[in-house]
Formats: structure tokens, C-alpha cells, sequence
């Protein structure tokens, strides 16, 4: 009888044993699923925060920024929620001062301000920068819009803005590098690079074409082409030249006839 006692408390106790190790089996997971959500929360506030620092050198709508305030609303509350007590208390005063932000923000919309105004960087690295931001707040949007955070007006006018100007950034970066290449007397690059330009100017032409700013750049890329093919006459020799020269080299080098 005491020996079936026994067995019974050693099987009880691996009972035991075996939930305690299953329960804190669980905790380490919920503990590091909160982890992991919390670091991808962070994440999306990061990502979000240096969009925001970069639209300044853009002509962002109030709209746009609405959206981007409206994800680091959204992760912050996500933030708090998978938080520890410590963390807790700094994501709940970002979030509501986010919240009075977004609530004024909504209250005092203004126009949008104007892509005529907009103007190429000179910096390089100014110009990477604003191609990176537009094309990650280009898929922020569509990603709020899938989840229905965005009004399909908002998003279809967004949407078209963010081309608009990737539209003029791409245009005008080209040509700007096709100057710089007649600078340093670099034709065939600079003849490729406006080439270019109006290729891309002259599909969007048939898209849009009282667009305004196309027609501008169109007649912009076709002039400096002109002073491209102009200058590249007056550095490189004459064709006749350069055929005499091919002529008196033949003479020279071919093979003498025996008498």
C-alpha cells in the first residue's frame, strides 16, 4: 500500500513538474512576443519620426502629415499596451500629446502648398534623401489605406502629389546632371541623360498633358539638347576634317605597289 503511495506522489509530482515547466514555458513566449511587438512598435515610431524631419524640405499637405500622425498614434497605443511599467508611463504622455496634435492639426487644415514652389536641392545627398522618404511614405500610404485608416479621396490625391513630385525630383535631377556634364565638356552623357528626361517627359505628356510643368521641362530638356548638339560641334573636329585626316593615314599606311 505504501509502495502505491509512493508512485503516486513521484507520478503527482511530475505532474507537477511537468505544468510549472509548461507555464513558465508560456510566460517566456507571451514575454517575448511582447518583446518582439514592442521593438516592431518602435520600429514603425522611428521610421515614421525621420519621414516627418524629412517632409520639412517638402511641400507636404496637411493630409499626408494627418497620416503619418495618425500611424505614431496607432503605434504608441500598441506601444503601451505591450509595455512594462517602466516604458508605460513615457508612451502614454507621447500618445497623448500626439493625440492634442492630431485633434488641432484636423481643426486648422490648411491648402496644400503648391508643387510650383518646390525646388531641387543642389546637395546629392539631399536629393537621395527626398527619393528614399517619398517612396517610403508612398507605401505608408497604400499600407494605411489597405487597412482603411484613409479616406479614398485623401488617398487617391496623396498618391498623385507623391508622383507629382517624384515625377519633378527624377526630371530635374537628370537634367541638372546633363549641365554638369556640358561643363566638363562630357556630351554624349549629357546628350544621354536629356535623352532621357524627354522620353520620360514625353509619356507623361500623353497621360497628362495639360500638365503644365511637363510642357515647362519638355521645352526646358528640347533647348538644352539644342546647346548640347551645339556645343559638340564646336569642340569636336569638322567631319571633313576628320575624314582627310582618315584619308591621308590610308595614303600613308597602305601597301606600296611594286613597279
Amino acid at each position: 500500500m505504501i509502495f502505491y503511495l509512493v508512485l503516486a506522489l513521484i507520478g503527482a509530482l511530475l505532474l507537477l513538474v511537468i505544468g510549472i515547466n509548461i507555464i513558465q514555458q508560456q510566460k517566456d513566449r507571451m514575454e517575448t512576443d511582447r518583446r518582439n511587438e514592442l521593438i516592431r512598435q518602435r520600429a514603425i515610431l522611428e521610421e515614421t519620426e525621420t519621414i516627418l524631419s524629412n517632409s520639412a524640405m517638402l511641400p507636404c499637405s496637411n493630409q499626408i502629415i494627418l497620416v503619418l500622425y495618425r500611424r505614431m498614434n496607432d503605434a504608441l497605443i500598441a506601444a503601451v499596451a505591450c509595455a512594462n511599467d517602466k516604458q508605460k508611463g513615457e508612451y502614454e504622455r507621447r500618445q497623448k500629446d500626439l493625440a492634442a496634435q492630431i485633434e488641432n492639426l484636423a481643426k486648422n487644415a490648411a491648402a496644400a502648398p503648391p508643387l510650383e514652389n518646390f525646388r531641387l536641392p543642389d546637395n546629392d545627398k539631399q536629393i537621395l534623401l527626398l527619393v528614399q522618404s517619398l517612396k517610403k511614405l508612398k507605401a505608408i500610404l497604400r499600407a494605411e489605406n489597405n487597412k482603411g485608416r484613409v479616406d479614398p479621396n485623401v488617398f487617391s490625391q496623396e498618391e498623385k502629389r507623391i508622383d507629382n513630385l517624384q515625377l519633378r525630383i527624377n526630371v530635374d535631377s537628370m537634367l541638372n546632371r546633363a549641365r554638369s556634364a556640358v561643363g566638363i565638356k562630357q556630351y554624349g552623357s549629357a546628350k544621354q541623360m536629356v535623352t532621357k528626361a524627354l522620353t520620360t517627359l514625353n509619356a507623361l505628356k500623353a497621360q497628362s498633358p495639360n500638365d503644365p510643368f511637363i510642357s515647362k521641362k519638355a521645352d526646358e530638356a528640347k533647348m538644352l539638347l539644342d546647346e548640347v548638339m551645339g556645343a559638340q560641334k564646336r569642340d569636336d573636329p569638322a567631319p571633313q576634317a576628320k575624314e582627310k585626316s582618315e584619308d591621308d593615314l590610308d595614303v600613308l599606311f597602305q601597301q606600296k605597289k611594286k613597279w
